[in-house]
């Protein structure tokens, strides 16, 4: 006997750079029927040469009555306008990150879709990244042993954003990633941000977090005036560390059997030069299967708005980097660490699990 599935209906609000690849997923999937919202004729008219399928309409008020769930691919600015109007209306949400640009209207959302009784997701796609998932397995297998430090790389010529600098536009994913990676949202940030283009965001930064419980730090380069694309996040263990390469295309994780240890020192006389001990051992590289991260995140919110699976990126986490971003913006302003303020509930793990 064959079971025929309802079909699932998603409007994407926003036919942009991250839009037009939700709908590209979207479009792939079965049983899922695609509606574009985009108030911008020309990309409108560009989305439906390209999707002939997929419904097109100038406003979300045009598609709301006739879709599930609504995929917020919109300027960061105005993530809590469009989503508040799809949860009011009962759709279920998948909001791009940043959830929202203030601490405030990430817990407003919040609080509308448990009100509505809706899911309200966020967009933190490297969770949803089979090489994340193992680079977190390893970690928290002990096999690098404690997590002296982790440094994060977001690196690229471009993309400048006109509502949001480069900390809230890029940040978020190495935020997600390593708050993911030690299972704990981190207390403390200081920042350090430069504008070198333009007249009003900041274009080069970097963050160090603060992660008591793992009693370690983590540091986050981010920028938008490199010449090289860089997406990496090095773990630096007692034992081992590892390199994780989003961009490389066959060896995304890999594994270094190195490290350094203070030598015995004898001679009392030669202490001051703190001689080391250096172990170098094999560089090996885990077999991680290739799943798109977008694919399998959307899968996942039409999953949910099916009933068939429990959020793995609800809003609230993506309320807890909304404080994080929120903290780094304090520091920029004063130049000093800024205290990241804790949920109502005083939770600091990461709740979600891979799978």
């Amino acid at each position: 006997m064959t079971v025929t599935r309802a079909c699932s209906r998603i409007a994407v609000v926003g036919y942009g750079y991250w839009g037009s690849k939700h709908v590209r997923v979207l479009s792939s999937l079965r049983d899922v029927d695609v509606t574009v919202v985009e108030a911008d004729e020309k990309r409108l008219s560009e989305a439906g040469a390209h999707y002939p399928a997929a419904r097109l309409c100038r406003s979300l008020d045009e598609a709301i009555d006739d879709v599930d769930g609504v995929v917020v691919a919109t300027p960061a600015g105005s993530h809590v306008a469009v989503a508040s109007a799809a949860l009011l209306a009962g759709r279920h949400v998948l909001v791009e990150k940043p959830l929202t640009t203030t601490v405030v209207d990430a817990e407003a959302l919040v609080d509308l879709a448990d009100r509505s009784g809706v899911q309200l997701m966020t967009g933190h796609t490297f969770e949803y990244n089979p090489a994340v998932w193992k680079l977190r397995e390893i970690v928290r297998s002990g096999a690098l042993g404690r997590i002296l430090y982790i440094d994060a790389q977001r690196l690229s010529l471009g993309r400048y954003q006109v509502d949001v600098d480069v900390v809230w536009d890029l940040a978020p994913h190495d935020i997600s990633i390593v708050s993911f990676l030690l299972d704990e949202m981190p207390a403390t940030t200081s920042v350090w941000a430069k504008r070198n283009v333009g007249i009003r965001h900041s274009d080069v930064a970097h963050l160090r977090l603060d992660f008591p419980r793992s009693r370690t730090h983590a540091f986050v380069h981010v920028s938008w005036l490199s010449p090289r694309k860089v997406r990496t996040v090095t773990v630096i263990g007692e034992r081992r560390m590892a390199v994780y390469d989003d961009i490389s295309d066959n060896e995304r994780i890999r594994i270094y059997d190195i490290g350094v240890d203070p030598a015995t020192v004898d001679d009392g006389s030669g202490a001051h030069g703190l001689p080391m001990t250096y172990r170098t051992g094999d560089i090996t590289s885990p077999y991680v299967p290739f799943e798109e991260p977008l694919l399998v995140q959307d899968e996942h919110f039409v999953d949910c708005i099916r009933g068939d699976a429990e959020c793995r990126t609800p809003g609230r986490r993506g309320l807890d980097v909304v404080r994080v971003l929120t903290a780094a913006d304090r520091s920029m302003t004063t130049g000093l660490p800024a205290e990241v303020t804790p949920a109502l509930d005083g939770a600091t793990r990461v709740s979600m699990a891979a799978s």
